[in-house]
């Protein structure tokens, strides 16, 4: 199984943090968030890993040398990252999407628990990993489903239409690297491509019928990384040794 983090951003929500480096690079007991990430990836048995570099690459990939695990992590620099969105980082790694992945945004942290949740859910070609919550607000990546199947994912799903959120976390088996893969391609040739979200191929795949599943994690620990709140609860949860996911 291989993984792909995308770390391209700056996290521009995060300054004046960011203002010299990126989101990933952030502390996070020591350690950069995306070090726990590819070590938590590591623990889980993922041994092909992939980082997206964008802002300050050189620095991202000075850090990543320091992973410290058995795996083989390469970098790959996305020279669109100020003026595309995520869609187009996964475009750059697409060669890298040829057999099963987990693909993963670069400001996700999650405890092992929750991978190994992950990994074991039952077969699917698409499967998103998704929380619930008794309340979402307008950044949330909310899902539609209908039982375990995604029909729907944006930020602008209405309330009755939400069944939880997506934690920026996807796996891809069988021949989901392939239709993952032609939905970049045909996204990218159009006007929109470069300034669309990954997850918008994702619901475009749902609502043309390919099966897109969902595996809840609800219960485990997890936290994603935009704003100084979200940095002090990351530090809350992932701060300290002892719980799985940090060093």
């Amino acid at each position: 199984m291989r993984a792909i983090i995308l770390s391209a951003g700056r996290g521009s929500r995060l300054l004046p943090l960011t203002a010299a480096r990126p989101k990933c690079l952030l502390e996070v007991g020591g350690v950069s968030v995306v070090r726990h990430q590819i070590r938590a990836l590591a623990r889980g048995g993922i041994d092909d890993i992939t980082v997206v570099t964008g802002f300050l690459p050189h620095a991202v990939e000075e850090d990543v040398r320091a992973h410290g695990t058995d795996a083989t992590v390469r970098c790959r620099f996305n020279p669109f990252y100020q003026i595309a969105d995520n869609l187009a980082s996964c475009w750059m790694v697409r060669d890298r999407m040829s057999e099963d992945f987990i693909l993963l945004n670069g400001d996700t942290l999650f405890e092992d628990a929750l991978l190994e949740d992950v990994l074991a859910a039952p077969p699917a070609a698409v499967s998103v990993t998704i929380d619930k919550k008794g309340e979402y607000d307008e950044d949330d990546m909310k899902v539609t489903l209908r039982g375990t199947e995604l029909v729907g994912i944006g930020k602008t799903l209405g309330h009755s239409a939400t069944d939880g959120e997506s934690i920026g976390m996807l796996r891809f088996m069988g021949d989901g690297p392939r239709v993952f893969t032609d939905k970049l391609e045909a996204m990218m040739r159009t006007p929109e491509g470069v300034r669309s979200w990954f997850l918008k191929a994702i619901d475009g795949l749902a609502k043309s019928g390919i099966t897109v599943e969902t595996c809840s994690i609800q219960g485990r620990a997890w936290s994603e990384l935009d704003t100084p709140e979200d940095y002090e609860t990351v530090l809350a949860l992932f701060g300290r040794s002892g719980r799985g996911g940090t060093e």
